[in-house]
C-alpha cells in the first residue's frame, strides 16, 4: 500500500508519501508545500492544489491520510488551515484518492503506543519505524510521516471520508 501523508497548512504542508508491504516501511519522498504570505490567499491555495497533484501524480499513492484540524485560539488562523485542508481534500478526490482521516490522539497512539506522547516521542519513533538517520527540520514534514504510519498502522479499522 502506497500513502499519502499530508499535515494541512497554508504557509507550510507537510507532505510524505511512504510504502508499507508486509509490515515494513519504506519513505520514497517527503517535503514540505510553501507558500509566500506575500501572495493572495487564493494564489496561496493554487500552489497547493498544483504542488500535491505533482506528487500525487508522480508517486500514484493508493490513499491519503490527513491529520483532523486542531482549533487553536487564532480564529484566522483556524479559518486559513481549513480553507487549505478543503483545497486539500478536493486534489485528493480529483485524483480518485481514497482519503483518511486522523486525530492527533489516534496519530499519537499508532506511532508509539501512547496517544499523550509528546512531540520528542513520536519524532523519535517516526525515525526508528522509517529507518531514516535523521529526521526533516521542519515539524510539518515529520508530522506528515506520522500521519501516514497512522494510516498503516488502522488501514484495516479505518472509514474512508
Amino acid at each position: 500500500m502506497r500513502i499519502l501523508g499530508i499535515d494541512p497548512g497554508f504557509a507550510i504542508t507537510g507532505y510524505s508519501v511512504i510504502d508499507y508491504i508486509g509490515n515494513k516501511f519504506k519513505l520514497l519522498t517527503s517535503g514540505a508545500v510553501l507558500t509566500n504570505a506575500g501572495e493572495s490567499f487564493p494564489l496561496r491555495l493554487e500552489k497547493i492544489y498544483r504542488d500535491l497533484t505533482d506528487i500525487i501524480k508522480e508517486y500514484k499513492p493508493d490513499a491519503m491520510s490527513i491529520e483532523e484540524l486542531f482549533f487553536n485560539n487564532n480564529a484566522k488562523t483556524a479559518i486559513n488551515v481549513a480553507q487549505a485542508r478543503g483545497v486539500i481534500l478536493m486534489t485528493a478526490r480529483i485524483n480518485a484518492l481514497d482519503i483518511f482521516e486522523y486525530t492527533p490522539l489516534q496519530i499519537k497512539q499508532a506511532v508509539t503506543g501512547y496517544g499523550r506522547a509528546d512531540k520528542i516521542q513520536v519524532q523519535r519513533m517516526v525515525k526508528m519505524i522509517l529507518n531514516e538517520e535523521k529526521l526533516p527540520k521542519l515539524d510539518d514534514i515529520t508530522d506528515s510521516m506520522a500521519i501516514a504510519i497512522c494510516h498503516a498502522h488502522s488501514a484495516k479499522f479505518a472509514e474512508k471520508l
